[in-house]
């Protein structure tokens, strides 16, 4: 595949400015990795359904196919070649006709917290923006005065909600904010204190399966170890049959050669917190559902 001005490799991206700075790095990874001049490769912005709809939490609305079935209904219809996706918003079960054939260097896995320099410096009974069930349940066993309320729109709408008032804080990815260069904004929360969500801060190249010309320039620009530990975590999820209404929380990191996981599932209200961590990321679930009440247990098992 050799791409031309005339006949560009396409991308399909959300139309988010932090979309956009994620399908830039991809396209420049590219062109690194197989000398295509950056006119070979063209950025295809769409609007996605959850960025149409603002006013509810994605849980109430599809969850996060959301964010990417136009993606997906593009790379069917041969209208892009690949697709770029935060990692922490792909469906953890999808159609055998995609795959994930890539993903770039994970970026930093920690949340930010806007408003606070921690989360023990939040006010008594602070309003808190997230739309997070897992953020909102981690918060709330850390500080059970805080109380959580929706907050949807892009990095800079959230932002100012708190810059106005209508929180006095609100978490969003250290990732997210470093590739917009938000480097110096908001407090990281260490992941011992705060695990995050699984995937984060890892960006996933999409292509077609049957596509084989496709996966394989792509898979020029995979990272392996990011691959191996986001894998990982996905795995996790899907053996706690969780969905979006399920706060859980997972990290991978690489120990002798495999990905060692960091798990996490919580009740709504944070009361019940447990943690576990293992290689086998199927016996790390069925080992803390089987710690679980039978109410935090419902939040997962089907």
């Amino acid at each position: 595949m050799t791409p031309s001005a005339s006949h560009p490799f396409r991308i399909g991206t959300r139309s988010s400015p932090l979309a956009l700075a994620q399908a830039e790095m991809a396209k420049a990874a590219l062109c690194a990795a197989h000398g295509w001049v950056a006119e070979a490769v063209l950025l295809v912005p769409m609007l996605s359904s959850g960025d149409k709809d603002q006013s509810r939490p994605l849980a109430e609305i599809g969850g996060k196919a959301l964010w990417t079935k136009e993606l997906e209904r593009a790379l069917i219809d041969r209208e892009i070649d690949m697709a770029v996706h935060s990692m922490k918003d792909v469906e953890t079960v999808r159609p055998d006709i995609f795959q994930i054939a890539a993903m770039l260097p994970r970026a930093d896995v920690r949340d930010r917290l806007i408003g606070a320099d921690s989360i023990a410096a939040l006010p008594q009974n602070a309003l808190v923006g997230t739309s997070s069930p897992r953020r909102a349940a981690q918060i709330k066993s850390l500080r059970p005065d805080v109380r959580t309320a929706a907050i949807r729109g892009n990095v800079a709408t959230r932002m100012a909600k708190v810059a106005s008032g209508e929180f006095a804080a609100t978490l969003l990815a250290a990732a997210g904010l470093n590739r917009l260069g938000l480097t110096d904004t908001g407090a990281a929360i260490a992941t011992e204190q705060m695990l995050p969500a699984a995937s984060q801060g890892a960006i996933g190249i999409d292509c077609l399966t049957s596509r084989a010309d496709v996966c394989g320039v792509v898979s020029a620009i995979n990272d392996t170890e990011t691959f191996a530990c986001v894998m990982a975590e996905r795995a996790f999820l899907a053996a706690l049959s969780g969905n979006c209404h399920s706060p859980v929380a997972a990290l991978a990191v690489m120990k002798d050669g495999r990905p060692w996981l960091l798990g996490q599932i919580l009740s709504a209200d944070g009361s019940e917190n447990i943690s576990g961590a293992g290689d086998d990321p199927a016996a790390l679930a069925e080992h803390l559902l089987a710690q679980a009440s039978h109410a935090l247990k419902a939040l997962f098992v089907p």
